[in-house]
Formats: C-alpha cells, sequence, structure tokens
C-alpha cells in the first residue's frame, strides 16, 4: 500500500485521539450531566415504528447480546444477521452479489482503497447521522480516508487492537520486557497461534526493533511493490524457520478462544476482543500491548449500493452509536467504544481490562493499519499462504 504525507497525517491525527480517549475518557468516568448531555433521544419513537427490515453483513463478535434484539424490540425493526470472520470473506460476499441483499456492511478502515475500486457502497446522507455524538478521533479516523468525491462512505462502530494474548497460568508475562519476539521463545515451541499474514507483521515490527531489518516501523512495505516484496521474502523466510512453534493458525474469534481454552495455545499474536472476553468471564487469560505498539484498527459501518432498507439502516446507526449502545458493543465484544460519553456506561472490569492491556505509555505506540490498495492486500495474501504451506 502507497503512504502519502497526508494519510501519514491522518493517520497520526486517528492516534493522537484514540491516545486522547484512552487517557481522559477511560481513567474517569463521567458526571451525570455530563452524560445526559450527550445521550439525547438517539431513538425516534415516530420511526419506522414496527415497520420493515435490515440486513446486516457484520464482524462475528461486534454485535454481542443484547445489541440486536434491543433494536428490534425498541423499533419493530426485523434485523437478519450475516457475520463474517475475515474482511476478505466480507468482500468476497459482497462481490458475490453486486452488494444485493445487504443494507449495512462492515469494513476495516484501513481496506478504504479496496472498496473504492469495488465501487460497490453508496455514500451516507450526513444529515441523517448524528455525527456530534461520534469521538472525533474515531470521526476522523473513518472520514481521512473514507471520503472521496467529498461525500462519507463510512462511519465507526468499535475499535481495538491485534497484540499479545496469554494463559497467565502457564506463563508470566511483564510489559517492559513483552515483545513480538518474545512469542518465538523456545519455552513456546508448539504454543503459538496467530494469523499468518499478521504474524508476517509482527515479526516485521520487531526485526524493526532490534535492527535486524530496518523498515520504518513497516511503513516501508508499503512504499511499492518491488519495496514490499524485499521486506517480506525476509519476514517469510524467518516466519518459516519458526513454523515449529505453531500450535495453530486462528482465523476467527470463536477459534481464538478455543485454541487458548482447550487446544494447547499458551501465547500468540490475537485481537484484543476476545482474550478480554475470557479475561472479563474470569478466565486465566491475559492480553497487552507489546514494546513495539499494539496493530490498532477500526471497524465501521459503510452502505452498499444495493441497499434497499435505507431508513432503517439510518434508524440502526442512530442506535448502535449512542453512547449506552457504544459501551454495550465493547463491553460485550472486550473492543472498545467510538461514542461520547459511552466510559460511563462501561462495566469497571472493561475498564480495569483496557488499562492492564495498554500499560505506561502503550497507548502513545499504536501501530494504525494505513489504508490498503489492492496489490498490496493480494500480495499480503500470497506471502501468507506460503507461510501456512510451508
Amino acid at each position: 500500500m502507497s503512504k502519502t504525507s497526508d494519510s501519514a497525517n491522518d493517520t497520526v491525527k486517528t492516534l493522537r485521539a484514540a491516545k486522547d480517549f484512552n487517557r481522559r475518557t477511560m481513567l474517569k468516568i463521567a458526571g451525570a450531566a455530563g452524560v445526559a448531555a450527550v445521550t439525547g433521544p438517539w431513538y425516534v419513537k415516530d420511526a419506522l415504528s414496527s415497520s420493515g427490515q435490515l440486513n446486516l453483513l457484520h464482524w462475528d463478535d461486534e454485535l454481542p447480546a443484547p445489541v440486536i434484539p434491543e433494536f428490534e424490540k425498541k423499533t419493530g425493526i426485523k434485523v437478519n444477521s450475516t457475520p463474517f470472520s475475515q474482511n476478505e470473506e466480507q468482500i468476497n460476499k459482497l462481490q458475490a452479489t453486486g452488494g444485493e441483499g445487504f443494507d449495512l456492511c462492515e469494513p476495516t478502515r484501513d481496506r478504504a482503497p479496496q472498496f473504492k475500486e469495488l465501487g460497490l457502497l453508496q455514500p451516507f446522507d450526513t444529515k441523517k447521522l448524528n455525527l456530534d455524538i461520534l469521538l472525533p478521533a474515531m470521526l476522523e479516523g473513518s472520514a481521512s480516508v473514507w471520503t472521496w468525491d467529498g461525500k462519507l462512505y463510512h462511519v465507526p462502530h468499535c475499535w481495538g487492537s491485534e497484540a499479545i494474548s496469554w494463559r497467565t497460568d502457564l506463563t508470566t508475562i511483564t510489559y517492559d520486557k513483552l515483545s513480538y519476539g518474545s512469542m518465538w521463545e523456545e519455552q513456546y515451541k508448539g504454543k503459538v497461534q496467530g494469523r499468518p499474514h499478521s504474524l508476517l507483521l509482527g515479526i516485521g515490527l520487531w526485526l524493526d526493533g532490534t535492527g535486524k531489518l530496518p523498515s520504518n516501523r513497516m511503513m516501508d512495505a508499503f512504499k511499492d511493490e518491488d519495496t514490499m516484496k524485499k521486506i517480506y521474502d525476509v519476514l517469510l523466510k524467518e516466519a518459516i524457520a519458526r513454523k515449529p512453534w505453531i500450535k495453530q493458525f486462528w482465523d476467527s474469534s470463536d477459534n481464538t478462544k478455543s485454541g487458548l481454552m482447550e487446544n494447547g495455545v499458551v501465547i500468540g499474536q490475537t485481537w484484543d476482543g476476545p482474550a478480554l472476553s475470557l479475561k472479563k468471564q474470569g478466565k486465566p487469560v491475559s492480553y497487552m500491548a507489546p514494546k513495539e505498539g499494539a496493530i490498532a484498527w477500526i471497524d465501521g459501518w459503510a452502505m452498499p449500493s444495493a441497499a434497499k432498507n435505507v431508513e432503517q439502516a439510518y434508524e440502526w446507526l442512530k442506535y448502535v452509536h449512542s453512547p449506552e449502545v457504544s459501551a454495550k458493543v465493547a463491553d460485550g465484544s472486550g473492543y472498545n467504544p467510538v461514542s461520547k460519553g459511552a466510559d460511563a456506561f462501561l462495566s469497571d472490569a472493561a475498564k480495569k481490562n483496557f488499562l492492564e492491556a495498554y500499560p505506561g505509555d502503550a497507548t502513545s505506540k499504536l501501530w494504525h493499519r494505513p489504508p490498503e490498495p489492492s496489490w498490496f492486500a493480494e500480495l499480503r495474501t500470497q506471502y501468507a499462504e506460503k507461510f501456512k504451506a510451508a
């Protein structure tokens, strides 16, 4: 993927704002008066009451109970849910149908160039969105790369990261020593999990940090195809040499959890949501950003050009962007909310888990996935498949 100075500035803004949210919002509970000011009447009583349906194509772990049932009860709108576990799966479904059958889909921020090329989306009517209720950082995260022809094609839903999770009863980990390279210690041989393409990135960040493969924190890999290949050729060789450490490759929230709880995984590079959900349940699992920085992302909503239930889709967006529901999404999934005032509705366990996942200066080191053009996604998939097949 190419990275222009403009997109670099956009990423910096997103990171700074995410940091602002983490420290300013997560470390204190908003006062009752402030909460009342931002919650507002997110549910419009006479809008589509007891009418219509809504077809959602969404991440399988980002709409925890009771988010959908409560929306159906409040609005009378029937939700038809189609979950997916990887962006590629979502893209394939949209391409196969030309976007038909879905009113909202849920791309990750970095996939903007690919979705623009697909031409399967329609812009939002921003007059029908309550954008003021969103944290400025999160809105900027979407708008900075999902605005073209002067129109907005993406609004945030939740944000999270990919870093290191582990079994607390089987190993001991501290922030001052944690690295993406920690997974490849001899004690973890045959006990590691991760996604192939994510493990390659993690190895790249580790080797850059040690000076073995300088890559400007892997940003050089996004300059052009030749530079990307030179870096990934080295990463693939390093990854294949560590294949004996792999217990399993995960591709969803569910098999991330089963890897930790049932399949002998001790440590791995995973999303925060699955690990922190287990931790919240009292399981011997924890999650933490390494010294190279957690890999941060934003998932958000977009509207396929073939959407039929458009007004129902806007009612859904008003609903999920309310502070209360944004908090329910975060509490139930283990990810993080995107709406102002949502912190006041988060459980104490969720707040505690967040602070333990990003201790010390961890929020200042977040590595945001930059926008990915098709050439990068295709090449990355090729390297990942070679790693899996080795």
